[in-house]
């Protein structure tokens, strides 16, 4: 890779290894006197094959450095929790010593991996097997201005304008401009994207975007294939170690510094891994919800683990639903991607009249919250449970090539989808906030990073534009991963978990009846539109049902799980109650419209034990 200008020329922030982000309206360095050097992107810029190269700049006057966003943070005490799942010291386990550890395996978490073991021994740790993550069940595609008639200005104009004014500018021009770069990257490493005779990459549209940059492969299965690239990537490098169907319980932390992490697995029990850094890639908490699109390991652990440890969270009320899932009795809610509506896919309720254009001029290209809400408000106009996706005037032959999985789905249910209309119906698809992180993974706990669904960079604001995940997972991924390893710290085994106050064993706990109940609850009350009454209902009730599962220790993965989802539908179903507005995926019927004179802040809470720090940080 060689170097093409300044960082500032690149788009890039301009904030070295060593910096964390204060509590206010600005980012501010913590360096020590050797700490000049700002790195600038971790792609080429001119083409080259190579990403271990070092492109730096140096960095006389930190200072001046430019703000990473004018929009405040208001940083607030979130709920009282114990700061461990178990009681444990992990000085007493087994344990692992690694340069840094990732902690999830999708497109985040494997791209830091793999930046990561450019220069320092990788562990990754994966709730299930390889391959199970969000990212293999994407199917829209990765946006990236790969288009002449396309620019740079244009995506960032599109994804900032869908932000609904929480977007933080320079996080989101730093990330678009290295879209392209990662898809030369990819092709590189032999990913295998659509192409049409010519031999020019196939570009789709999707709502939001005001030109076709959505790059896709084996036409609906571009996560998979970006899963199988990245897999494959990883087993070529010798410093990158994998541990499967590993359970992480929580941050090892010492003297405010985290040092590592707790996890356990069937065969190995209990065990620490002590790390010179923790990189978070836990995907997003679809299963917070009865109805999602999410597998089932999206829990939301990453989030729940990093408040535990004291780092900030932030816009946990903006929570996306996807406006088509396959809505099938039975069977669980199959994705219908956005692409099919950007392909000419046209919405229709029972009777076969299109309906969407009487919410919205876009009318299927409309963004997903708008497409959500006006399915949602037709279906208690025409009294129905589910609404119908038509694709029936499209080539027959096209349609089964650009979505082989869609189609495979419908034909197992006995849909044709050339000839009759798929039932569609909106779910949980996508955490837009989560641990609180710059563009380079920094989260507001020294050693720790987050990158990809778990975390909140500000990238999407209040609201993600459809395939921008892929694109933020990639870069942010990959430069948390560089600049883990570039921090070199080192791995101490000297953090002792503090004496915490016994609690009890699980007892006669239905875990799966309590489960189905919170889920249940936030589909109906903290979902698509939101009000007053119905949020203090709902955080009533998982205020007890947290307390009910707070005051005991579980030894299986069933009672964390379920520990960690109830902390999280907490803190979105407060973050909802909060926000006195509409804006972006949080709707309100009783605050409808946004309020930018009280309300364009990004929302944050911390365990109200760190929050006199967040404050006079």
């Amino acid at each position: 890779m060689t170097c093409a200008g300044s960082a500032a020329a690149r788009g890039v922030s301009a904030r070295p290894a060593g910096a964390a982000m204060f509590n206010d309206d600005t980012q501010v360095a913590r360096l020590s006197d050797a700490d000049v050097t700002v790195w600038a992107s971790a792609w080429p810029v001119d083409g080259s094959s190579s990403l271990s190269a070092q492109c730096a700049t140096a960095m006389t006057d930190l200072s001046t450095a430019t703000p990473s966003s004018a929009i405040p943070q208001l940083v607030i005490p979130g709920p009282e929790v114990a700061r461990f799942l178990v009681e444990l010291n992990p000085l007493h386990l087994p344990s692992h010593e690694v340069d840094v550890v990732v902690v999830g395996g999708g497109v985040a978490g494997l791209s830091a991996a793999v930046a990561s073991a450019t220069s320092a021994d990788t562990l990754v740790l994966l709730k299930g097997a390889r391959g199970q993550s969000n990212t293999s069940w994407a199917q829209g595609g990765m946006a990236a201005v790969l288009s002449p008639k396309d620019s740079i200005d244009s995506h960032v104009a599109d994804t900032a304008r869908l932000a609904g004014g929480l977007g933080h500018d320079d996080v989101i021009r730093s990330i678009v401009a290295d879209g392209p770069d990662i898809v030369s990257q990819w092709i590189e490493w032999g990913g295998e994207f659509d192409r049409d005779a010519s031999g020019n990459l196939l570009l789709a549209m999707e709502g939001g975007h005001s030109h076709e940059r959505i790059i896709h492969a084996n036409g609906d299965q571009t996560g998979a294939e970006i899963q199988r690239l990245l897999i494959a990537r990883a087993q070529l490098s010798q410093r990158i170690s994998v541990m499967e169907e590993t359970f992480v319980l929580d941050l090892i932390k010492d003297e405010g510094v985290v040092r590592g992490v707790l996890a356990w697995s069937q065969q190995q029990g209990f065990f620490a891994v002590w790390a010179g850094s923790v990189i978070l890639a836990t995907g997003g908490g679809g299963q917070l919800y009865r109805e999602t699109t999410n597998p089932k390991d999206a829990t939301m652990d990453g989030v729940a683990m990093a408040y535990r440890a004291g780092a900030e969270v932030r816009g946990l009320e903006f929570v996306q639903f996807h406006p088509t899932a396959l809505y099938v009795a039975g069977m669980a809610r199959f994705l219908v991607s956005e692409t099919a509506r950007g392909e000419g896919g046209v919405l229709r309720d029972r009777n076969g009249d299109a309906f969407m254009q009487n919410y919205h001029p876009d009318a299927e290209l409309a963004p997903r919250d708008v497409v959500s809400r006006a399915i949602v408000r037709h279906l208690g106009i025409v009294r129905d449970s589910n609404v119908w996706l038509d694709m029936q005037h499209l080539d027959e032959a096209h349609l089964r090539k650009r979505f082989p999985v869609i189609n495979k789905a419908c034909v197992e249910f006995g849909i044709d989808m050339s000839k009759e209309m798929i039932p569609v119906h909106p779910a949980c698809h996508y955490m837009v906030g989560g641990v609180r992180a710059d563009a380079d993974g920094r989260t507001t706990l020294e050693a720790l990073y987050a990158c990809g669904e778990v975390a909140c960079t500000g990238f999407h604001g209040a609201n993600r534009m459809g395939s921008n995940s892929l694109l933020e997972g990639a870069v942010c991924g990959w430069r948390a991963g560089r600049h883990a390893a570039e921090a070199k710290r080192k791995p101490s085994a000297r953090a002792a978990i503090q004496e915490t106050e016994r609690r009890a064993h699980p007892g006669l706990l239905d875990l799966p009846d309590l489960d189905n109940a919170m889920r249940s609850l936030m589909w109906r009350i903290v979902g698509i539109e939101r009000d007053a009454p119905g949020l203090a209902a709902a955080r009533s009730r998982l205020e007890k049902w947290n307390h009910l599962l707070a005051s005991r220790v579980f030894s299986t993965p069933e009672g964390w799980v379920l520990t960690n989802k109830m902390l999280a539908a907490r803190m979105v179903t407060e973050a909802a109650s909060t926000r006195f507005e509409s804006r972006g995926t949080h709707y309100r019927r009783d605050h409808e419209g946004v309020d930018d004179d009280h309300w364009r802040k990004d929302l944050c809470f911390v365990r109200p034990d760190r929050a006199e720090h967040s404050a006079s940080s």
